[in-house]
């Protein structure tokens, strides 16, 4: 257990490590990341945050982050948090930045007057799923088909 992970939001300073690890979690899951710091701090730190970023700092150092992005169930008038993204920096996973990346994600979510929050994993991945349960989220089923469009840029 790494001493008292501190779980805050990210701040302009934080923006190039943050960009790293996004790097490695692409990396990670065979992509590419193509984000810039521009596009980070537009998305965290803009005038309308389109990202609730937390950021995981152990003496000094950023250790892991968690992104949350807005959900909604309009005709219940219910708000919810998705949990894109969770990382934690390799050679201190396994010592609870996850856990208090994952319960400040709750409190965050929380504190915007959400009623749930969602999170996704591979399939594969049963040490995350394990995590999750024990953190009190329940499974959900599959959903059904979804579709898309892209726009250029």
């Amino acid at each position: 257990m790494v001493e008292n992970p501190v779980v805050r939001a990210i701040q302009a300073d934080d923006l190039p490590a943050v960009l790293s690890m996004v790097g490695a979690l692409a990396e990670h899951h065979g992509d590419k990341a193509m984000l810039s710091a521009q596009d980070l701090a537009r998305d965290c730190l803009g005038a309308q945050p389109w990202v609730r970023l937390l950021v995981a700092e152990v003496g000094g150092s950023l250790k892991g982050y968690a992104a949350l992005v807005p959900l909604v169930q309009l005709q219940f008038g219910v708000r919810g948090m998705d949990m894109h993204h969770l990382f934690v920096a390799q050679g201190v996973r396994g010592m609870g930045i996850g856990r208090a990346l994952i319960r400040g994600c709750i409190e965050a979510a929380q504190a915007a007057g959400c009623r749930y929050m969602t999170v996704g994993t591979h399939p594969d991945n049963e040490p995350a799923a394990a995590i999750y349960l024990a953190a009190g989220f329940e499974p959900l089923p599959p959903p059904g088909p979804r579709f898309r469009i892209k726009f250029d840029a």
